[in-house]
């Protein structure tokens, strides 16, 4: 292969990335770059060919180098970051300062991150004497970052005994069936046993794993990296340069600006699309009974759903045994839900807090939010189906500094995921810069009494540190608490166990925090009598003296009191002062005294950062193995202050803990998860909560009693807006006087205008976000795009705090174009 052909391989292999197939947003814009790149190719040819008209003898030369520096940025994903980087000595000197002396600086800093998936192929394996092919043309790629198993389904089994599989991503906890599958390959005449197909099945699943990025600023990116590798390269060696070398280097820059130019505009299009906002989809309300009308829950009893919401209250053990008798009239619910009272018919008490999930109820749902003069502010919370990053850009406008404490537990960094139900296997550049992104994002949340907790081990608490430092602060660092690990390993060899994790709580402003601190209960036999004496001498008699029991008394000679006199008073009043006979000490007089004052110690202490005297982990459940203890959320809120619009934030949800806990102690919140639990697990949760939960912190919250409302949705996620996005194979160079390798390509794409009708006769556009997904939110995702809080819904009307009022069923192009045309 001659140096110019592996510079064109290696330039395709960048631009495209590795081959990937199955179905999918991003398998759409590889094909789309594909078509671009063959035709780029081609003019950047004519270029080259023509700036090398008087120096041929250069040509092996410029390529050889156009090969050395851009085969440094290949990924299989088309991720365009440092690969191997430029080795010169002081590269990095300009960014030191004598305020910066030291900089955080890692692999893929610069990137966002997206995902981490497996690029599968189709493939065609022998495994224990049998041929499988596995097919994977209709898979779908993962949406987000979330953990997914594959399932494979049998298509058919080939005249040459070749065993063929459709191989497809679980979708809520769909498995394989392999029962049925090994009936029917036998019935083919195929004896193969459950472990030969599981073998297979592995063999095929051992394919290569690759990180999915976005860099940020690509073309920045690649011209500093062109020029610190061409600053080692020209001068390495170098002598005494003429005017010919002088042309041929600056030949070597302009072809490699151009082809940076050209790369660099498909990265941009890549972070316009992650960082558009997001359409929300399929929303739903859960809704206490006690916050409904008499009226409106006589229909929701009489509805053809009402047996399927009975059925899910039996499925949470919140009721028992209530059976309907017949399908067709609800009416005849065992349980009489009313009583009648002196103002009329009521939910009885032991009802009131039924949760109803509007899911059920679609169309009375409207009538159930019309209920409330001022619908945002009387939801309690907002549950989050998304991935992280997504979530915090989106709905940053509505909420933006109105949070007061963010509490997240993100993945560990380990070594394995198998155990767990999100991944926790990253690199440690991947894991830093997945929490940067994200750590950025949400300090824009808080208020500016706001602060954050972050929970950690020994696997990345080192990562933790230095990023909360660069982005909130060092000077807003509070504490580094420690927590009791949930898992201790045995059998470990040189070293000591490990028992704690780490939590890091900084401020966004430590000067305007609201902070109150906490205390702890100590057990009564940890209560001990300690002496009052504390080492220095005051100088005069008033204030050496303190009175006991009405008699005055003087410390031991150098030493002074520990309590003022107001703090012995009450004491004494509590029985917590007590005068040992069985001591002797000279006072500040010189005198022998018999007997020594000492107080007990009070039955709270205020709380320092060594919080393992509670338990950080539940133990009981076996579904979700890393599940925060309510009590540690309880310390964590408890230890602000708060106002009753203050909002608690965790955008790692996993089993919905900070979520429950905030609920109980009457506090606003929003989770945010991306993983299949979110409907197994964290769902359900909440709505035991609002029901009571007697678990956790229940019985210690006199005031929680259960009852709420709260709101639920999924967001659009990237891949889903990658795939719905149309790029078509136009005509690149449409305006002869710009550049073909910095012209904006998409400028004459659709993307997602196909919401978009043009009625020319009354010159109008229509919008239809139909065409785009089913059960989307209108109300929702204007108010997330606008910042404004919704105050009601009136059939197709939605009203916002300010007094805007919107059609949803007429809608401005002008206002939804972010969401769906970008440039």
């Amino acid at each position: 292969m001659t140096k110019e052909e592996k510079f064109y391989r290696a330039l395709q292999d960048v631009f495209i990335g590795a081959r990937i197939e199955g179905e999918g947003g991003f398998v759409n814009l590889m094909s789309i770059k594909s078509n671009y790149y063959r035709k780029i190719e081609q003019l950047l040819k004519e270029d080259i060919e023509k700036a090398l008209e008087r120096y041929s003898s250069f040509k092996n030369e410029l390529f050889d180098k156009l090969y050395s520096f851009f085969s440094r940025y290949f990924t299989e994903s088309g991720s365009i970051y440092f690969n191997s980087t430029p080795f010169h000595n002081n590269i990095y000197e300009k960014v030191y300062t004598d305020e910066r002396d030291v900089i955080l600086f890692w692999k893929t800093q610069m990137l966002y991150y997206v995902k981490t998936d497996r690029i599968f192929r189709s493939l065609e394996i022998e495994s224990d004497g049998f041929k499988f092919y596995f097919d994977v043309s209709s898979l779908e790629h993962k949406k987000a970052n979330e953990k997914r198993s594959l399932i494979f389904e049998l298509d058919k089994v080939k005249e040459d005994r070749t065993i063929v599989f459709d191989v497809q991503y679980s979708e809520r906890g769909t498995k394989t069936k392999q029962d049925e599958i090994l009936k029917t390959i036998k019935r083919k005449g195929i004896a193969i046993t459950e472990e030969q197909l599981e073998r297979a099945f592995r063999v095929f699943e051992k394919q290569s794993e690759v990180d999915f990025f976005i860099n940020k600023n690509a073309k920045v990116f690649l011209q500093e990296q062109f020029k610190l590798w061409s600053y080692q390269y020209f001068w390495e060696g170098a002598k005494e340069w003429g005017a010919d070398r002088v042309n041929q280097l600056q030949i070597l820059k302009d072809i490699a600006f151009k082809i940076i130019d050209f790369i660099s505009q498909f990265e941009d299009e890549l972070v316009k699309i992650w960082n558009k906002p997001k359409f929300v989809k399929n929303s739903n309300y859960v809704i206490t009974l006690d916050k409904i009308t008499p009226a409106i829950i006589e229909k929701i009893i009489k509805h053809k759903n009402f047996g399927e919401q009975v059925k899910e209250w039996e499925e949470l053990g919140i009721i028992q045994n209530a059976k309907i008798k017949s399908q067709n009239d609800n009416s005849k619910f065992k349980i009489d839900l009313f009583e009648d009272t002196l103002e009329g018919k009521q939910i009885k008490k032991e009802y009131e807090h039924l949760p109803i999930d509007t899911k059920y109820f679609k169309d009375l749902e409207l009538e159930i939010l019309d209920q409330f003069d001022d619908l945002d502010k009387s939801l309690d919370g907002w549950l989050i189906k998304s991935e992280n990053y997504q979530a915090l850009n989106t709905i940053l406008p509505k909420f933006k500094e109105k949070v007061q404490t963010i509490y997240i537990d993100p993945p560990f960094n380990l070594d394995s995921s198998d155990q767990f139900l999100y991944r926790t296997n990253y690199k440690d550049a991947n894991w830093a810069t997945l929490l940067e992104n994200r750590l950025r994002l949400a300090k824009k949340w808080l208020n500016e009494k706001g602060s954050i907790f972050v929970r950690c081990d020994y696997n990345g608490n080192w990562i933790v540190r230095c990023l909360m430092d660069e982005i909130f602060g060092k000077e807003n660092f509070r504490n580094e608490v420690f927590v009791k690990r949930g898992y201790v390993p045995k059998g470990l060899t040189n070293q000591y166990l490990t028992g704690i994790d780490s939590i890091f709580f900084y401020a966004k402003d430590k000067n305007l925090m609201a902070f109150k601190g906490a205390k702890r209960k100590i057990k009564e036999e940890e209560r001990q009598w300690i002496s009052l004496d504390m080492p220095g001498q005051r100088k005069t008699y008033e204030l050496q003296v303190r009175y006991f029991f009405g008699k005055p008394w003087l410390p031991p000679k150098g030493q002074h009191w520990g309590l003022s006199q107001q703090k012995i008073s009450d004491y004494e009043k509590l029985g917590w002062i007590r005068i040992n006979p069985g001591r002797k000490y000279i006072d500040t007089q010189g005198n022998e005294v018999k007997g020594m004052p000492e107080y007990l110690k009070e039955p709270e202490l205020l709380l320092d950062t060594n919080w393992t005297d509670i338990k950080s982990y539940e133990t009981h459940n076996t579904f979700f193995a890393t599940e925060n203890s309510e009590i540690l959320l309880k310390r964590v809120i408890e230890g602000m202050e708060y106002d009753k619009q203050s909002i608690i934030l965790d955008f790692f949800l996993g089993s919905g803990t900070t979520t429950a806990v905030a609920h109980k102690l009457g506090r606003k919140w929003i989770g945010v998860e991306m993983g299949e639990h979110f409907y197994s697990v964290i769902l359900p949760r909440m709505k035991k909560v609002l029901a009571y939960d007697k678990s956790g912190i229940s019985k210690e919250v006199k005031e929680y009693q259960g009852g709420g409302f709260f709101k639920y949705y999924e967001l659009e996620q990237y891949e889903e807006a990658l795939a719905n996005c149309k790029y078509e194979d136009g005509d690149l160079f449409i305006r002869p006087s710009a550049s073909p390798y910095q012209e904006y390509v998409f400028m004459k794409d659709e993307k997602m205008l196909k919401a978009l009708e043009i009625d020319y006769e009354n010159n109008k556009v229509k919008v239809d976000l139909s065409k785009l997904y089913p059960n989307i939110d209108i109300a929702e995702t204007l108010s997330n795009l606008t910042g404004k809080w919704i105050k009601r819904i009136n059939g197709d009307e939605v009203e916002f705090k300010d007094g805007t009022k919107i059609n949803t069923k007429n809608l401005d192009y002008k206002l939804i174009k972010p969401l769906i045309w970008w440039e």
